[in-house]
């Protein structure tokens, strides 16, 4: 379902990505390792249009996504793609229910059954009491639950995850690392995760581990 053939990638003269090429299958859980300088977080951002490659093509359900104009690239970034970050991104002003709503009332959904979908996503992920409640009356671990939510709201057919256990203790990261599986199972999700997480990589269908902007090893559990 997604694919990236002979991705390069340069800033101020550094080759941070070297031909890299990777297919992704639908329902798995990638996870993508490393140390610091790799290459991981930059080509997660290339396959999830947040950036573009010097040289090579992205293909998501086979579009190919470097011939997309602007407007475009943002409409299917919105419809098909979800992204869950280390830092959560919620605003502050609204409260849980507000921001996973976000993303479908930008897409034109109508409000009502957005918050629907949205109340449905928080009593899948054990929110459903602090729909109410802002970011700054929710633990770190139910800050980026609601941020899972709002990933989720438009159904995307692919989720992006950038180290999203590094801001949470063990046993929330635990959690998290078991709601990426019950989501692939329950809902046929498919994840691509960055981390440093041995014990997130190791409960991922595939693990691909960088090193010097290339795909050192590509190992299935």
């Amino acid at each position: 379902m997604l694919r990236a053939e002979n991705i390069w990638k340069s800033y101020e003269g550094l080759d941070v990505l070297k031909g890299v090429s990777l297919e992704i299958e639908k329902s798995s859980i990638t996870s993508i390792i490393g140390k610091s300088g790799a290459g991981k977080s930059t080509l997660l951002h290339i396959l999830g249009t947040l950036d573009k490659s010097d040289k090579g093509s992205v293909f998501l359900d086979n579009i190919e996504l470097n011939k997309l104009k602007k407007k475009e690239l943002s409409r299917l970034r919105n419809e098909k793609i979800g992204f869950v970050f280390q830092f959560h991104h919620l605003i502050n002003e609204f409260t849980a229910l507000e921001n996973i709503s976000i993303p479908a009332l930008i897409n034109k959904r109508s409000k009502k059954e957005t918050e629907k979908k949205a109340l449905g996503l928080l009593e899948y992920l054990g929110l459903v009491d602090r729909k109410d409640h802002k970011p700054s009356q929710l633990s770190g671990g139910e800050q980026q639950r609601v941020a899972v939510a709002r990933a989720l709201i438009n159904d995307p057919v692919i989720i992006f995850a950038d180290e999203p256990t590094g801001n949470l203790d063990t046993k929330s990261s635990q959690e998290m690392h078991q709601l990426f599986v019950e989501m692939q199972k329950d809902l046929n999700q498919t994840f691509v995760i960055v981390t440093h997480n041995e014990e997130l990589a190791g409960m991922s269908d595939r693990c691909l581990e960088m090193s010097d902007g290339i795909i050192l090893n590509d190992s299935r559990t």
